[in-house]
């Protein structure tokens, strides 16, 4: 085999696109594409990202330059897979070749990285592209599904506020055109939630565009946010989220538990008693009060962040809903020192399930590391807990 530098022939370090912050945990494998830059709210109290960037619109043709730059590593990339062998194919060898390159060029590694999976996706970055014009997506979209071949699936985040000002026949152009995934922040379904966190659209809103979504043939996802009702709206917010829903019956209810890290607003509604947290096991009960309000959906329920206390609450309606409040029922049934080991090993990133307790190898570790912070952290075991699960935002 050739020596990897031997390829740097075939490399162009002025191949470059734009890619944005952040994308879904289920968006892991995919390729990133900059649509928009930031987000056009920007004032959901409980968000960190974002904050004192300004939002702005790319071109179409700033976006079609970047879709020629991705199609042309691409080109080269096989190249290189073909010089080596590989009959064009991003094989291990291939990739290994690519990322061995001291001069690490990015945006080879990125697309590498995406042929190897071969799993064809893509996600529009960033926190709201279709806020563009119906007529300037449809040609980018169409586009991108021109000059990258392999592509199964291209998902963008939205709105419902953006959504709702969509007629159901623009969003069906935009599935025509390839979009087929919509991940929406729903956060809460309750109205006094979602202005007490500044979030910018109401249940109606959230019904409005997720009906649409799903009218024109579109996967929908909706993500919900335990907690975020805090102790003065738990209940309500567990029951209006279940209530919209149920009108919705998303493809996806994701669930990602609220965390308030310094860098969001809603921390100084919580250093000001403004706004009172729900602790681990509360936030537990209103997960249960949700799952059991949801009636006559279809949908599938995810626990896919590690930032969800329970990741084994997931399934799909109706005939997982029993065993996903078991799981549930389970947790809240076990002694409150069990409970205490579980929280520290999952936020800690060494249990991922209830079963992962009766390893008597971390358990040990964890049962060492209890009684340890138990006698020397500052602040207690809870604020260490607190602390290793704010890691994760």
């Amino acid at each position: 085999m050739k020596s990897p530098l031997s390829f740097k022939k075939y490399i162009n370090p002025n191949l470059k696109f734009e890619q944005g912050p952040i994308r879904p945990p289920s968006e892991a494998k995919s390729l990133l594409i900059r649509f928009t830059r930031n987000c056009p709210w920007n004032k959901c109290t409980f968000c960190p990202i974002y904050k004192g960037q300004m939002f702005s619109r790319r071109s179409v043709a700033e976006i079609k330059r970047d879709i020629d730059c991705i199609a042309e590593i691409i080109s080269n990339i096989k190249v290189i897979s073909l010089e080596m062998g590989e009959s064009g194919r991003v094989t291990r060898d291939v990739l290994k070749t690519i990322w061995s390159d001291p001069a690490s060029y990015p945006y080879y590694r990125t697309v590498a990285l995406w042929l190897y999976y071969e799993e064809g996706n893509v996600f529009i970055q960033d926190a709201n592209s279709l806020i563009m014009s119906t007529q300037d997506l449809v040609e980018v979209i169409s586009y991108l599904g021109e000059k990258v071949k392999g592509i199964k699936r291209i998902t963008s985040y939205a709105r419902s506020s953006t959504l709702a000002r969509k007629t159901r026949d623009e969003l069906v152009e935009l599935r025509d055109a390839g979009l087929t995934r919509i991940h929406i922040g729903l956060e809460s379904g309750s109205d006094n939630v979602l202005k007490f966190v500044k979030k910018g659209t109401s249940a109606s809103r959230h019904i409005d565009a997720g009906v649409k979504v799903r009218e024109a043939g579109i996967t929908l996802s909706e993500y919900v946010m335990p907690g975020l009702g805090g102790k003065k709206w738990w209940k309500e917010h567990a029951l209006e989220t279940a209530r919209v829903l149920n009108e919705i019956n998303p493809d996806f209810i994701r669930l990602r538990s609220l965390r308030i890290p310094p860098s969001a607003p809603l921390y100084q509604d919580l250093v000001s008693g403004k706004f009172e947290p729900l602790n681990d096991d509360e936030v537990v009960v209103e997960i249960r009060l949700f799952i059991q309000s949801l009636e006559g959906i279809t949908s599938t329920l995810t626990s896919d962040h590690i930032i969800n206390l329970l990741e084994e609450v997931e399934g799909k309606f109706p005939e997982d809903k029993e065993k996903m409040l078991s799981v549930i029922d389970r947790y809240l049934n076990l002694p409150p020192r069990e409970r205490l080991l579980f929280r520290l090993g999952r936020r800690g990133g060494t249990l991922r399930s209830l079963d992962d307790l009766a390893n008597p190898e971390v358990r040990a570790k964890l049962e060492t590391a209890l009684d340890e912070l138990g006698r020397e952290a500052p602040g207690g075991v809870e604020q260490v807990i607190d602390e290793l699960g704010n890691q994760y935002i």
